[in-house]
């Protein structure tokens, strides 16, 4: 493994920010004393905002399906797969649907 190099910020102009602007974030390293005294999240926030956030988690995203879709392995010969694929995109809910009228669902 190679070793860890240290990354330099340095200033490129444009993008719209000037060299005050980069030097405005730019911060000193943490004293020991400062480590020191920091303290977890959960000890210095309120548990109302770990609930809020946990609510805004699972509001995120697709809502949950009743009857989701299983992945599985399955080994299918290399011509039956390529007829499915040569159909485009959408190939696996064609080969699904394929399936699914196969087995009389």
């Amino acid at each position: 493994m190679a070793p860890k190099t240290e990354r330099v910020k340095t200033f490129e102009p444009g993008r719209g920010y000037t060299k005050d602007d980069w030097d405005a974030v730019d911060f000193p390293e943490l004293t020991d004393d400062e480590l020191a005294r920091m303290r977890p999240a959960s000890e210095v926030l309120p548990p109302d905002f770990f609930k809020a956030m946990d609510e805004h988690r699972r509001s995120r995203g697709r809502p949950p399906l009743e009857h989701p879709k299983k992945q599985i392995t399955l080994r299918l010969d290399e011509d039956v797969v390529a007829k499915f694929r040569a159909g485009g995109k959408g190939w696996q809910a064609r080969m699904n649907e394929a399936l699914r009228k196969a087995a009389g669902i």
